[in-house]
C-alpha cells in the first residue's frame, strides 16, 4: 500500500502515540475489578450484583466490534479511534460522578461501547501502515502498553483506592483517556487522512463485506482459532480461586496466577524480536501452544501448586500465539482491515464469554487437573493447526 512506512523511527512514534490509547482503554476495563467490595459497601448491594459492572463494560465492548470496524474503514481509522478515546474519557467522568449504582452501570455500558473502537482499529492501522516484516514486532510493542494498562487496572487501582476511593480511580482513568485523546490530536496535525472507502456503508454493504471476509481461506482458521483460544484460556479464570483454594488461600493464589499471566504477556513483548528472528512465526506458535499446555497443567495440579509459574507460562505462551494470529488477521482483507480485525475481536470475546460454561461443565466430572490439561491440549492443537494453515510464512 502507498502509505506503508518502513522508517523505524516513524514506527516507534506510531507505537508510542497509539500505545497511550491502548493503555487507557485497558486501564478503564480493569480498574474497578479489585474494588467490588468497596462498591458493594457504598451502594449497600451484594457483591454479586456489583460484579455485573465488569460485564457492563466487556459485553458492549465485544458486541460493538462488528459495527465499529466498517465505520473505521468508511470514515478513517485514526478519526474513529480519536473519537472513541474522547468519548471514553467523557464516559469515565460520568462514572466518577455517578450518584448511584444504576447510573454507574449505564455509564460503564457507554464506556465499553466507546472503548470497543480503540484496540481493533489500532491493530488495523498497523496493518495499513507497517510493512509485514516489521509488523509483528511493532504490534507486540503496542500490546505491551495494553498489558501494562491491564496490570495497572488490577494492581494500582487496588493500591490507591484506599487513598482516593473508587471515584478517584475513575478520575485517574478519565485523565489517562483524556491525555491519550490530546496525544492523538497532536499527532494528527498536518497528517493526511488514511485511505477510506467511499461514503458511509449501508447494512447490505457491511453484510456483503463480512461474507466476503468469511469466505477467505485465510480467515476461517484464524477466526475459529481465536474463538477457541479465548474459550480455552480465559474460560477457567472465574474458577481459579476455587481450584487453587482448598486450604482457604484460593483468592490470593488466583490473584498471583492472573498477575503472572500479565507478566508473561509483557515478557513476550520483550522477547518477540528475538523469537521471530531465531525461530520464526510458525515455530513460535507451536512453542506457544506447548507452553500453554504445560502452564495450565501446572495450575491444575493438586496443592501446593505452582500457580505463579503456571500463570507465567500460560501468559507467555498465550500472547505469543495470540499476537501471531492478530498479525495474520491484518492481511485477511487489506481493503477492509477495520472490518476484518473487528470480526476477529468479536470472535475472541465471544470465546471468552462461552469459556466459563465449558469449564463449568468439565470441572465436576473431570476435576481441575484433567479439565485444565484438556484446555491446554486444546490450545496446543490450535497452535499446530494454525501454524500449518494458509497465510503462515513459509520461511517459518
Amino acid at each position: 500500500m502507498s502509505n506503508m512506512m518502513a522508517d523505524p523511527a516513524a514506527i516507534r512514534r506510531m507505537v508510542a502515540v497509539f500505545g497511550f490509547s491502548g493503555f487507557a482503554g485497558a486501564l478503564a476495563g480493569r480498574a474497578l475489578d479489585p474494588l467490588m467490595g468497596e462498591l458493594s459497601a457504598e451502594f449497600v448491594v451484594p457483591v454479586e450484583q456489583v460484579a455485573l459492572l465488569a460485564s457492563a463494560f466487556t459485553l458492549p465492548y465485544a458486541l460493538v466490534q462488528p459495527i465499529l470496524g466498517p465505520v473505521g474503514d468508511a470514515f478513517g481509522k485514526r478519526r474513529v479511534v480519536a473519537l472513541c478515546i474522547g468519548l471514553l474519557a467523557v464516559m469515565l467522568v460520568a462514572c466518577a460522578l455517578a450518584p448511584g449504582l444504576d447510573e454507574l452501570f449505564f455509564a460503564r455500558v457507554a464506556a465499553g461501547l466507546a472503548a470497543g473502537g480503540i484496540f481493533p482499529l489500532i491493530l488495523a492501522l498497523f496493518g495499513d501502515t507497517v510493512p509485514m516484516d516489521q509488523r509483528q514486532v511493532a504490534m507486540s510493542r503496542f500490546l505491551a502498553f495494553a498489558i501494562m494498562g491491564q496490570l495497572a487496572g488490577g494492581a494500582v487501582s487496588g493500591a490507591v483506592a484506599p487513598l482516593i476511593g473508587w471515584r478517584g480511580v475513575m478520575w485517574l482513568c478519565a485523565l489517562a483517556a483524556g491525555f491519550s485523546f490530546l496525544v492523538l490530536l497532536w499527532d494528527v496535525r498536518g497528517r493526511p487522512s488514511t485511505a477510506r472507502l467511499a461514503g458511509p456503508p449501508s447494512l447490505a454493504e457491511v453484510l456483503r463485506r463480512y461474507r466476503t471476509i468469511l469466505r477467505s481461506p485465510l480467515a476461517r482458521p484464524l477466526y475459529g482459532g481465536v474463538f477457541l483460544e479465548g474459550m480455552f484460556v480465559f474460560g477457567c479464570f472465574p474458577f481459579l480461586a476455587a481450584i487453587l483454594g482448598p486450604d482457604g488461600h484460593g483468592t490470593l493464589r488466583a490473584g498471583i496466577a492472573v498477575a503472572c499471566f500479565g507478566v508473561g504477556g509483557f515478557g513476550y513483548t520483550l522477547l518477540a524480536p528475538f523469537l521471530l528472528r531465531r525461530i520464526g512465526q510458525a515455530r513460535m506458535m507451536r512453542l506457544a501452544g506447548l507452553m500453554v499446555l504445560l502452564g495450565m497443567a501446572a495450575v491444575g495440579t493438586l496443592p501446593p501448586n505452582p500457580a505463579a509459574a503456571g500463570g507465567l507460562l500460560v501468559g507467555l505462551g498465550f500472547f505469543m500465539l495470540h499476537n501471531s494470529i492478530q498479525v495474520r488477521v491484518t492481511e485477511v482483507a487489506p481493503g477492509a482491515r477495520g472490518s476484518a480485525v473487528a470480526l476477529h475481536a468479536f470472535c475472541y470475546f465471544l470465546g471468552q464469554a462461552v469459556g466459563p460454561a465449558l469449564y463449568g461443565a468439565l470441572l465436576p466430572p473431570l476435576g481441575a487437573a484433567f479439565a485444565l490439561a484438556a484446555g491446554g491440549l486444546g490450545v496446543l492443537l490450535i497452535s499446530l493447526w494454525l501454524s500449518h494453515s494458509p497465510g503462515t510464512p513459509r520461511s517459518s
